[in-house]
């Protein structure tokens, strides 16, 4: 399916899709299979959007409303090749992303 409409602009639900698609079915089937630290869709999307603002998401959104349905096609197509990239495979990143998320939110344990 393709995701241009006949201009070549990407439609905004087209985008919504398939960012869902990675985050909710991709990504965590692959990491099942993988063995990944990270496995649940909820926990790809906080990594992603954290990613996509370099810090807590809901610091840059309004956390009450779905965070993707609020992003612009820019930041969609953004997000979109983020999941692309943890897709790919290298949990190195992954472990990064999920590092720096955690630690936005004051998550991380200090010893």
């Amino acid at each position: 399916m393709s995701i241009e409409n006949e201009i070549g602009d990407p439609h905004r639900y087209d985008l919504q899709d398939r960012y869902l698609e990675l985050t909710r079915k991709e990504l965590p089937a692959k990491a099942r299979l993988g063995g990944w630290i990270v496995k649940d869709d909820h926990c790809f999307m906080r990594i992603i959007l954290d990613q996509l603002f370099q810090g807590c998401w809901y610091d840059h959104l309004d956390r009450r409303l779905v965070a993707y349905k609020q992003l612009n096609n820019e930041k969609l197509t953004q997000v979109i090749a983020l999941a692309e990239t943890l897709l790919a495979g290298d949990t190195e990143i992954l472990a990064r992303w999920n590092h720096e998320s955690l630690q936005w939110r004051g998550k991380l344990k200090t010893n």
